[in-house]
């Protein structure tokens, strides 16, 4: 007969449980277009503090989601690969500068976050936020931007997550 002690068996299943848990962070963000209208809210999720998930809801009830990268002196290409998928190796638009991969985007993105989000229908929203903390992550709060698939853009803020 096996005599299992349910106490420590539960502590053993929920303790890791518990400690993943804990290591999650998320938080919101608002936005608007640039005339001020158009209210977007942001989802946020992060399992690590550097990179996570992202969701832009857009005012017409249109959903965006996708990842988000805190842009470090250690961040590679491979880890930024997914930022060009539905926009090609250079984004091309007007104050998105420097978005070739390499040693010139980190060090002039290093304390950024940069995300590209998609809908079902494979439209893409391409951001960049600055980050007020960077050592804090998301969790610092920021402000930045996003590009929606018609040029226009959407102006973020993101505050302190508690």
């Amino acid at each position: 007969m096996i005599m299992i002690n349910r106490g420590h068996l539960t502590l053993r299943v929920l303790l890791p449980l518990l400690l993943a848990a804990g290591c999650t962070t998320m938080g919101t963000g608002y936005g608007t277009t640039a005339v001020g209208t158009n209210p977007v809210r942001f989802d946020w999720k992060s399992s690590d503090g550097v990179d996570g998930t992202i969701y832009a809801t857009l005012s017409d009830g249109s959903v965006y989601a996708g990842a988000y990268f805190q842009v470090t002196d250690t961040t590679t290409d491979d880890t930024l690969g997914p930022l060009w998928d539905g926009w090609g190796p250079r984004w091309g638009f007007g104050g998105w500068e420097n978005w070739d991969t390499g040693p010139d985007f980190i060090t002039h993105y290093t304390g950024r976050i940069v995300a590209n989000l998609v809908d079902p229908e494979g439209k893409h929203i391409r951001c960049k936020f600055r980050l007020v903390q960077p050592s804090s992550g998301m969790m610092g709060g920021g402000l930045g931007d996003c590009q929606l698939p018609d040029g226009k853009t959407i102006e973020a803020s993101f505050p302190r997550a508690s």
